[in-house]
């Protein structure tokens, strides 16, 4: 946590650093009080402010760190014992502050005894009271509430803090469904929809499985593979897939055209570029050439029949599963976004093939990086013309323009992601 909350760090690579060596069940437990703290933030802090006589921000950090781990425990993880969750957060801090382990003790158990009655008192009748009891930023309650509607934003605000769908790709490069089930340690469902899908029911290290080696399986959510099945590539065409790290809907086109064909994966960061090829290589996927550049000056010197537009996005479909994300965020990153997606999605439309398709999607729910983004690029462009994917998918269509299509988080239960298909006219 203070490496979280000090350092900058992200959620998910400092757990996977230092949670490596402990066990199964324990790992499991201290995910989700690390990553239920970082999520809970605004309303720990909130119940601590209540319980103090002097602001949170002014207290040490380690005390502000302990504070927020006894709180996650006390409010909203059960199973953990009263005591047990004060005396460990006390004994965090008294190396480091003496009088600081003893004011965690003392708001800490105070927590235990007030803490559940001032919880119950919270609402989400306005967007500022849904930011303290959903623990989202301000502005984002706000910009959802003006965005989406208050009974969506409140829906979507309640999952941000719900677990993340746990959904993996079977790589028929290398398995059957069927194969990758049997093994399996845990229950799985399949995807009505998505062959290749499986959800699983129970905690599973995918990294440290033998069908993650093999390449057999990759971790990826439901709504990220919807994505390349609406690109619809075939055996044998030339695909052309933009900012493509780390991969995942890279191999899956890969997968799509039985690697007969021809990708082009492009990744601008040099370490993402080569964590790409090596997904590539253990996904089997031999026609995925990475090439290190630029996506929004990219001069390919051909055309392609089918483009993915990826591009890098706020991720606010993704909150589930990226904890410190609702914090890292702005509103001004919003509109910086938007305009790099607006170049990434110009450059992708001149390397596409007259009568070839171009697929552009954001793991977002934000208007700003999806359908205005999409106005603006195909009042410009008037050889490109968008594809009904409302009538293909209709539990899925965007309420806004039926022609495309907007996952929710709280609605369909995976990633919130927005995807559209363009045709470029033409022979």
């Amino acid at each position: 946590m203070r490496r979280v909350f000090e350092e900058g760090a992200y959620a998910d690579r400092a757990m996977g650093s230092m949670a490596s060596e402990l066990e199964p069940r324990e790992r499991a437990f201290a995910t989700a009080l690390a990553y239920g703290t970082v999520q809970r933030r605004a309303t720990l802090d909130y119940i601590a402010q209540r319980l103090l006589d002097k602001p949170v921000a002014q207290l040490e950090p380690v005390v502000i760190a302990a504070l927020r781990l006894g709180l996650c425990q006390l409010l909203y993880l059960g199973g953990v014992p009263d005591h047990a969750a004060v005396g460990e957060s006390v004994e965090l801090v008294k190396r480091a502050s003496p009088a600081g382990s003893r004011l965690v003790n003392a708001v800490l158990r105070r927590a235990a005894r007030e803490g559940p009655a001032m919880l119950a008192e919270l609402s989400d009748a306005t967007p500022e009271a849904a930011a303290i009891m959903h623990s989202a930023p301000q502005w984002l309650a706000q910009r959802l509430w003006h965005e989406l509607g208050a009974d969506t934003a409140r829906a979507v605000l309640r999952r941000a803090n719900e677990p993340a769908e746990s959904a993996l790709r079977i790589n028929t490069l290398v398995s059957t469904v069927e194969q990758a089930i049997a093994g399996l340690p845990v229950p799985a469902r399949r995807s009505d929809d998505l062959p290749e899908a499986l959800v699983l029911d129970g905690q599973f290290d995918v990294y440290g499985s033998e069908l993650w080696r093999r390449g057999a399986v990759i971790a990826q959510s439901r709504a990220s593979m919807l994505v390349s099945r609406v690109l619809a590539p075939t055996p044998g065409q030339e695909v052309l897939d933009l900012c493509a790290a780390p991969g995942g809907k890279t191999t899956h086109l890969a997968a799509l055209i039985e690697d007969r064909g021809a990708i082009l994966a492009v990744e601008r960061h040099p370490g993402r570029a080569r964590a790409l090829g090596g997904t590539c290589a253990r996904m089997r996927a031999g026609c995925v050439r990475v090439l290190r550049a630029d996506a929004a000056t990219l001069d390919a010197g051909c055309r392609f029949d089918r483009v993915l537009v990826d591009p890098p996005c706020s991720g606010l479909g993704t909150l589930q599963s990226r904890p410190d994300l609702r914090w890292r965020v702005t509103e001004q990153a919003i509109e910086e976004l938007a305009a790099a997606q607006a170049r990434i999605l110009r450059a992708g439309a001149a390397a596409t093939r007259p009568g070839g398709s171009l697929v552009y999607s954001v793991c977002t729910i934000s208007h700003a990086e999806s359908h205005a983004v999409l106005e603006r690029f195909l009042a410009q462009h008037r050889d490109f013309g968008a594809a009904d994917l409302g009538a293909e998918h209709p539990e899925l269509a965007d309420e806004r323009n039926t022609s495309y299509l907007q996952l929710m988080p709280d609605r369909d239960l995976t990633d919130g992601f927005f995807i559209a298909r363009l045709r470029r006219r033409g022979a």
